[in-house]
């Protein structure tokens, strides 16, 4: 099942023929990478509105900072890759002042500092008529020792595993989530991962576009899906974690070897779970725990969704 969103994005990838020797990867991951002489560098871009990813009435700007610098770091992480700089733009509001613009500018230095990714440049426009306020980052980052983990790789019989916990971000985590990109590169040198991305828009989503780019299906199972605190506060905790989204976290497989070698070994304050295995066909099944199997429906977010 594909939404609108990732139907507009093939159709993107189609109408673009890139070399791949000088693009290894193009549209489609969370990050293009550019061949540059022996070198790379991977290049994403994340746009963030008012009204749609944060609310000002409520969060404050040091806030939106924070996440929208933090919400590009996690595609690094989604990559297994290293943050090495950031370019910030944003489209003010009219009544924006000074004072406000340094608000926003101490919450992305507070991500930039704390994952090492400097702030190096960017863009100042302001609406003359009443418009949303708008923030806009593009980041580069390196591959760390390992290749720049894709979403394309999955095999059947992998293992799916998450990090940390699913499911309630709109309590807050939202607006102050850990990109878990020291945990990416940790995990990229202890196993070798097939495929992973940063869950965004919720496991329906995500998992779906692992699935749909790998030519495999999906089988997981709801009693081993770690709900958060938060979402067992909502009416439906399973339909939080699979569908609510930014919780960004990562979702990623390998094989059962190396999944058995990693849940034995990993030490990290953050939980990595295995939530269930990539199978042949292309259906995406979720395992309820009175034994039902049940196809999973795409209810993450689509911005294109009507």
């Amino acid at each position: 099942m594909t939404n609108g969103e990732d139907k507009i994005t093939s159709w993107f990838a189609s109408q673009c023929s890139l070399p791949v020797s000088d693009f290894p990867i193009g549209i489609g991951d969370d990050m293009a990478q550019i061949r540059i002489g022996d070198e790379s560098v991977l290049i994403t871009t994340d746009i963030l509105l008012d009204g749609v990813h944060f609310d000002l009435s409520t969060a404050t700007l040091e806030q939106v900072g924070y996440k929208a610098m933090a919400a590009s770091i996690s595609d690094c992480a989604a990559m297994a890759t290293i943050p090495l700089a950031a370019v910030v733009s944003v489209a003010l509001t009219k009544e924006f002042s000074e004072d406000q613009i340094k608000q926003l500018h101490s919450g992305v230095m507070r991500a930039s500092k704390k994952y090492s990714c400097p702030l190096v440049g960017g863009d100042i426009a302001k609406w003359k008529k009443d418009s949303p306020f708008v923030i806009n980052v593009a980041m580069l980052s390196k591959p760390a020792k390992n290749k720049p983990v894709r979403r394309s790789g999955a095999k059947v019989g992998d293992c799916i595993c998450v990090t940390g916990m699913l499911g309630g971000s709109i309590f807050g985590k939202h607006l102050d989530f850990e990109p878990r990109v020291n945990e990416a590169i940790k995990l990229a040198e202890m196993v070798e991962l097939h495929s992973m991305m940063d869950l965004s828009d919720g496991i329906s989503s995500d998992l779906n576009r692992i699935c749909t780019q790998s030519k495999v299906g999906a089988l997981i199972e709801a009693d081993k899906i770690p709900i958060s605190g938060d979402a067992q506060r909502t009416e439906n905790p399973l339909e939080a974690a699979l569908n609510d989204g930014e919780d960004f976290e990562l979702l990623f497989t390998l094989s059962q070897k190396d999944c058995e070698k990693l849940i034995e070994q990993w030490n990290e304050s953050v939980p990595v779970t295995k939530i269930g295995t990539i199978t042949e066909q292309s259906d995406f099944q979720i395992k309820m725990p009175d034994g039902q199997v049940k196809y999973i429906q795409v209810k993450g977010f689509d911005h294109l969704a009507k």
